[in-house]
């Protein structure tokens, strides 16, 4: 033979004496089992667990300031209106015994590097601002989950936000929310109930419309409506009782409406643009967007720099009437990915989510040092990757004859089976990073969160042998003698089974991962070829079904469960990932899954914290045990953030119910006086302001 291995003559063995060999590959089959213990790991923050009325209410205070120069510089001059002009009646009221380090001082810069790339401003028609906090600086949604990692359990609920409070009908059918009176856009334009029934109707409920992180009219629900009772008000319509997850689907980033009054004229139903023309009129270099975020966007330079400064139309104060944010400017250096990380540790930026497990070791060294600028806290276990087989075998996508074979083939037990045996994910994890960070994944919720439950999680060890085994009972063998597993005589004329792995390029774990799923899966006989992407090319691909594989970074649905709760299981013709409805809108779902679907909707249909427990961890068997996706591996993620902010949180994790940059709440972050450096760019400067951001630019 070509190959020598011992684990690819075993499978020419087998195809040429299949009645001799079925005996020896049956005795050589792994049974499955329950996973090891993740290693201990003892560098990891704790948050201080508040209730929710500690963090913050909407009052009205007696008196508001800002800062001195907005005053001298915008006010006195008659360019803007008083402070208390500016905010609404009841502003939101951050209290100063849940900040860490007190009421803050205005001033300074945090420096952020990201390796996205702005598209354009029209985040509701699609357009990515680049990652990396960009979004987060300038959206506010109707509700906010980030801050939710240092709430009590018992009151464990999607913050008020943009909706300042709500209430339900007796029935639960109906979800009555109030919207923050007064607030306005950073241009001054009153934010009303217009902007949010735009957003609804006009994009996430427009078939041809598909919001930034993927919203549509089922992540609310089937059958659900919005509609507005005044300015101030609306009115939620469910067709199940008290469906209380949905609160979590408001937050960012599936309801954070966009300024109506500049999207809306551009729209198709309200002009004669394309949805093409709609989606991408707005580009990086009109400034001055309108937000409802801390920061507006008033300096882009292509491959260089976003420079964001303070809003001062933003509706949020401290406890002693300062409206925030207390930091002046945010930037965002347009580098790459692993350079976020090195520029962190080197105090030439202040930020960054470390995620990429190859630079953890180095990290913690220079951290070390008493001199660093800057610190690290990791938080729990709560990254994950998994590979995920295309199950879609009804045309989404529109395969051609190889790609539809192989989706029959991932929809194949047995074949799934090999897969995740192939796998030795101990050495996955330590070709990552060395030490105690990484642990055994076999795929679901990740161990150490509220709903794990080891004894219902099915893990298949590492064995060749076995994947062999199961291949063969899969109908596949080495019928050509050249190492490669083909597909059967009556699929693709018995060729070379050949599968293509989709992967983000932007991420070298990413990548690294794939190339590790590629080295295992060779020895075995499968051949994997890499198609790196891209983020923009690799979303595409992935949201139109052109993968026969892909390696994804899991979302917060697998930490929280009660965030994304739909996204457990194919719940609806667009949740899924790797399970998406045909052309005719039909799910050829297998019948695992379709159990699956069932017991994600009992959870999000009771409020029974012991039916809820049960119900996750029948989830969990049925996830692992049919092997529903192939997990890899998981670990903790850590917070790079320079020594000189304070108001930091502690335990604040890079990822949980969202990101680390509205996890740690930025417009409340300061630097004390004696400890800004002078990083601004445009000191004493507003958006708008003459050559700063002045509106749009050709």
């Amino acid at each position: 033979m070509p190959k020598t291995t011992r684990t690819l003559g075993l499978i020419g063995y087998a195809a040429l004496l299949l009645s001799a060999s079925t005996s020896l590959t049956e005795a050589q089959l792994l049974e499955p089992t329950t996973p090891p213990d993740p290693p201990k790991f003892d560098a990891q923050g704790t948050p201080t667990f508040v209730g929710v009325t500690d963090m913050f209410e909407y009052r009205a205070l007696p008196e508001y300031h800002e800062p001195a120069w907005v005053t001298e510089k915008f006010v006195v001059t008659g360019k803007l209106p008083p402070v208390a002009e500016r905010l609404p009646r009841e502003p939101l009221v951050y209290k100063a015994s849940n900040l860490p380090d007190g009421i803050g001082v205005y001033g300074d810069v945090m420096r952020h590097v990201i390796g996205g790339r702005p598209e354009g401003w029209n985040y509701m028609a699609g357009q990515s601002q680049g990652w990396g906090g960009t979004d987060i600086g300038t959206m506010e949604c109707l509700t906010r989950t980030g801050p939710l990692f240092q709430v009590k359990a018992e009151e464990l609920e999607p913050l008020p936000n943009l909706a300042k409070g709500w209430e339900w009908s007796e029935d639960g059918h109906q979800l009555t929310m109030h919207l923050i009176e007064g607030a306005k856009w950073s241009d001054g334009v009153p934010f009303t109930s217009e902007d949010v029934m735009f957003y609804w109707e006009d994009n996430v409920v427009d078939p041809n419309v598909t919001p930034l992180n993927g919203a549509s009219p089922e992540s609310f629900g089937e059958g659900t409506t919005l509609r507005a009772i005044d300015d101030y008000t609306i009115e939620w319509t469910f067709r199940d009782a008290f469906p209380k997850q949905y609160l979590y689907q408001m937050a960012y980033g599936n309801f954070c409406p966009g300024p109506a009054h500049i999207f809306k004229p551009l729209h198709p139903k309200y002009s004669s643009n394309t949805y093409d023309q709609y989606k991408n009129a707005i580009k990086p270099e009109y400034l001055n967007i309108p937000v409802m975020g801390a920061w507006v966007p008033a300096e882009y330079r292509a491959d260089d720099i976003i420079v964001m400064l303070r809003n001062p139309y933003y509706w949020k104060v401290d406890d002693a009437g300062n409206q925030l944010p207390y930091l002046d400017e945010v930037h965002y250096r347009l580098s790459t990915w692993a350079d976020r990380d090195v520029q962190a540790v080197a105090g030439t930026a202040d930020n960054s989510a470390m995620e990429q497990p190859e630079n953890y070791v180095e990290a913690l060294k220079r951290a070390a040092d008493p001199s660093a600028p800057s610190r690290l806290q990791f938080g729990a276990r709560t990254i994950g990757y998994t590979l995920y087989p295309n199950l879609s075998a009804n045309g989404w996508g529109e395969p051609d004859s190889r790609r539809q074979a192989v989706r029959e083939l991932n929809r194949n037990f047995d074949f799934r089976k090999g897969v995740t045996s192939a796998l030795d994910r101990q050495s996955i994890g330590e070709a990552l990073v060395k030490g105690p960070f990484t642990a055994i994944y076999p795929g679901g919720l990740y161990a150490g969160t509220t709903f794990y439950d080891k004894a219902s999680t099915v893990y298949y060890p590492y064995s060749a042998e076995t994947a062999e085994a199961y291949f063969t009972r899969a109908g596949l063998a080495d019928t050509d003698g050249d190492g490669i597993l083909n597909f059967p005589a009556d699929q693709e004329g018995g060729r070379n089974l050949e599968i293509t792995i989709l992967a983000n390029a932007d991420y070298q774990t990413d990548k690294n991962l794939a190339e590790a799923v590629i080295a295992h899966l060779e020895r075995v006989g499968i051949r994997v070829v890499a198609n790196f992407m891209t983020g923009t090319q690799f979303n595409a691909a992935q949201s139109s079904g052109q993968f026969d594989w892909v390696v994804i970074r899991n979302g917060s649905e697998l930490v929280a469960v009660v965030q994304n709760t739909a996204s457990l299981a194919p719940t609806g013709p667009r949740i899924a990932a790797q399970h998406q409805a045909g052309p005719d809108g039909s799910m050829d779902l297998l019948p695992f899954e379709t159990e699956m679907v069932e017991v994600v909707n009992a959870f999000t249909a009771t409020d029974d914290a012991a039916e809820r427990i049960a119900l996750m961890q029948r989830y969990q068997r049925l996830y692992t045990e049919n092997i529903y996706a192939i997990g890899l591996t998981q670990y903790p993620g850590a917070e790079i953030i320079n020594k000189r902010f304070a108001n930091v949180p502690a335990g604040v994790p890079i990822f949980m119910f969202n990101w680390d940059v509205d996890n740690m709440m930025r417009e409340r972050l300061f630097v004390p006086a004696d400890k800004q450096p002078g990083y601004e760019l445009h000191p004493q400067s507003l958006p708008g302001a003459p050559g700063i951001g002045n509106g749009p630019v050709s």
